[in-house]
């Protein structure tokens, strides 16, 4: 195995310098935005804002501070932010599913009660 050499050494730290350039200069998240946007519609259309409304809330904050760092040239930081505004409202949107099928659960089991108990006195009267 051979050693680095000095001009070795300086392209590789040119090489490495441009990439990092490179990935500054991307492009607003534009695309990503949207998707958040559409996550966090579809989490409030299924009951989030009444059952995980501290996500939503997350999700909208988050949305707006990546809409802010697209004016403010910031594409790296603001796609960040859309992304984590995507997991909010997806979260949101779990939560929200997971509540409503427990309150559906919770309806049934207690007709289920219901049902026993007038089975019951049917057959004990």
């Amino acid at each position: 195995m051979r050693s680095l050499s000095m001009l070795d050494l300086l392209l590789l730290l040119l090489l490495a310098g441009s990439l990092v350039g490179c990935s500054s200069n991307i492009p607003p998240p534009t695309q990503k935005l949207a998707l958040s946007e559409a996550a966090i519609n579809q989490a409030e259309a299924a009951g989030a804002v009444e059952f995980a409304p501290l996500e939503v809330r997350s999700a909208r904050e988050n949305l707006a501070r990546a809409r802010e760092a697209v004016t403010k040239q910031e594409n790296q930081k603001a796609l960040q932010l859309a992304e984590q505004a995507e997991v909010d409202a997806q979260l949101a949107e779990a939560k929200a599913r997971t509540a409503k099928a427990q309150k559906t659960v919770d309806v049934l089991q207690e007709s289920i009660r219901t049902l026993k108990s007038e089975i019951g006195r049917k057959v004990n009267p």
